[in-house]
């Protein structure tokens, strides 16, 4: 099944089948286990990957990067100021040279065409490092953190709370696929999900018999979750931020929305977020939270993809 991926792009979870993504997600737990364990494991030594971030970044760039190094590979880091593409140059132009240089792309942009017209014109793997639509990677770290601490997925409860964005996306995509509850805060109808992503995900949802809801009320999101999912209230294509402040603040999570939820809930976020806004730090420093080991797998599960598409 390993050379099943070979050369395949890594645009976004719906891409792949619920089988899939959890070959993915095992390949990342065996990956951990190995560095853990001091293990030297260097498959991709001689290749080379090049990274285009037009958005800040800093666990995606960091991760991906030690990640590569980790596993023998190495990588070019290319500022969008100082490519040809910022004087004109097509994406189509640019895509197929860093094919003949490179072994693959990983990509952090603003629109999901962008990352699929490189994909379009390179034979090598184009990775998704996020989009304005879909941030897979990380929804593949969550599903890692969430099976590394739940053990399965079928029957959980996840209730997010943030802003209803790249994240959430992915996020609601992997919930559906694996068969997990996915409750969203929507503070009103000016925050809806990705009409595309949601249709796709409740198809995935019905397989699965996922719930997919997205609701005012926090005691619907947050009761009897085991997983609660905080998200900055301003993602990097928003506006609007006193407004925000104004519409997710009832939504902030503290020790009241985790003491809604199941005794042994645990409280995940991607970072960077917001302290004393959309999270407090009783919160952040109390036994339910594991963004530190979640941010850990960021590594793990990009080192998976990289493994599973390059070889």
């Amino acid at each position: 099944m390993l050379h099943h991926f070979k050369g395949k792009d890594f645009l976004k979870l719906a891409d792949f089948t619920p089988e899939e993504v959890a070959y993915f997600v095992d390949t990342a737990i065996e990956l951990k286990r190995k560095r853990a364990s001091g293990e030297l494991f260097e498959p991709l030594r001689g290749k080379s990957f090049a990274m285009i971030f037009e958005k800040l970044s800093t666990r995606t760039r960091v991760s991906f990067q030690a990640g590569a190094a980790q596993l023998g590979a190495q990588t070019f880091y290319m500022s969008p100021d100082q490519m040809q593409t910022s004087r004109g140059e097509p994406i189509r132009d640019t895509a197929r040279v860093i094919d003949r240089y490179c072994d693959g792309l990983f990509i952090r942009t603003f629109g999901q065409e962008v990352v699929e017209e490189f994909a379009q014109y390179m034979r090598n793997p184009v990775i998704n490092a996020l989009t304005n639509e879909t941030h897979p990677c990380q929804g593949l770290c969550d599903l890692m953190t969430i099976k590394e601490k739940k053990g399965a997925y079928k029957g959980l409860k996840i209730g997010y709370l943030g802003d209803i964005w790249n994240v959430c996306h992915s996020l609601m995509m992997g919930a559906a696929m694996m068969g997990m509850d996915f409750y969203a805060a929507q503070p009103n109808d000016t925050y809806q999900p990705n009409a595309d992503q949601l249709a796709t995900a409740q198809q995935w949802a019905e397989l699965s018999g996922a719930k997919i809801v997205f609701t005012k009320d926090l005691e619907e999101v947050a009761g009897g979750a085991d997983v609660i999912y905080g998200n900055t209230w301003h993602s990097m294509a928003t506006t609007n931020p006193e407004q925000r402040v104004v519409d997710f603040a009832p939504y902030q999570v503290n020790m009241r929305v985790i003491e809604m939820a199941k005794p042994d809930v645990i409280y995940m976020h991607c970072l960077p977020g917001t302290r004393g806004e959309d999270m407090v730090d009783e919160v952040i420093e109390s036994k339910h939270c594991v963004f530190w080991d979640q941010g850990e797998n960021r590594m793990h599960t990009e080192k998976a993809v990289l493994v599973l598409t390059t070889l």
